[in-house]
């Protein structure tokens, strides 16, 4: 016991650095995948066949193939390959590469999310928009987009909720976050070998901040209520 407050001090610290990037790598996969995602959907909503069906295609493959594997690929495919290291060397090199990866599988995922919250609103909302002299444009972002936030805040926030734990499966290409942090204890890092209990507190961490955005997911969804 006595060992263990010892190393304490180094412990938090490295965990905080740790999480520090995993929070990073979180809000850039979100800033990057909203955006993209509904790109995504609208292209494979749209009346253009192939564009649909390459939108379509895209997602499948993302969708149906692990994370893991995608990030290995996008890292290494490039230098290997191509033998153009495109990502660059050290930690940034392979922070990028994870925000890339982490970005375009979310993209997917949140554009099937938005293909159904976009699909779910009656057609006859747009057919009366459409006599009411309102562009397709007005329509979607006056009528349309409003009652798609709050069908999707639900799987959304289940999306969420999941990348945050997913931010792990970036130490196989050596990121340095928060679980490649506790594991380093294991590994003999930072002067302490063997130590296992860090790893436990990696769970705290998660605990924490999966507890803060579960509230603030559930508030929002209570303010988006006023279309029942």
């Amino acid at each position: 016991m006595e060992q263990m407050m010892e190393q304490m001090p180094i412990v938090v610290h490295a965990l905080n650095i740790g999480f520090l990037q995993t929070l990073k790598l979180f809000f850039v996969t979100l800033i990057g995948a909203f955006p993209l995602g509904l790109v995504i959907a609208f292209g494979s909503m749209s009346k253009f066949r192939p564009l649909s069906y390459f939108a379509k295609l895209v997602v499948w493959i993302i969708r149906g193939t692990p994370l893991m594997i995608q990030l290995l690929i996008i890292y290494y495919f490039p230098g290997l390959v191509l033998h153009n290291p495109i990502w660059g060397s050290g930690e940034s090199g392979r922070f990028l590469a994870a925000s890339v990866s982490f970005i375009l599988n979310y993209a997917c995922y949140f554009s099937e999310i938005y293909r159904g919250g976009i699909q779910g609103v009656p057609v006859g909302q747009e057919e009366a928009g459409l006599v009411l002299g309102m562009t397709k444009s007005q329509i979607f972002f006056k009528v349309t987009l409003l009652q798609m936030i709050k069908r999707i805040v639900p799987p959304m926030s289940n999306e969420i909720i999941t990348l945050v734990k997913d931010t792990s499966l970036a130490r196989i290409i050596a990121l340095q976050e928060i679980i490649w942090a506790g594991q380093a204890f294991m590994k003999g890092s930072y002067g302490i070998s063997g130590a296992i209990w860090p790893l436990f507190f990696t769970a705290v961490y998660y605990l924490i901040f999966n507890g803060i955005l579960t509230v603030a997911l559930s508030r929002l969804e209570e303010k988006l209520n006023y279309f029942r």
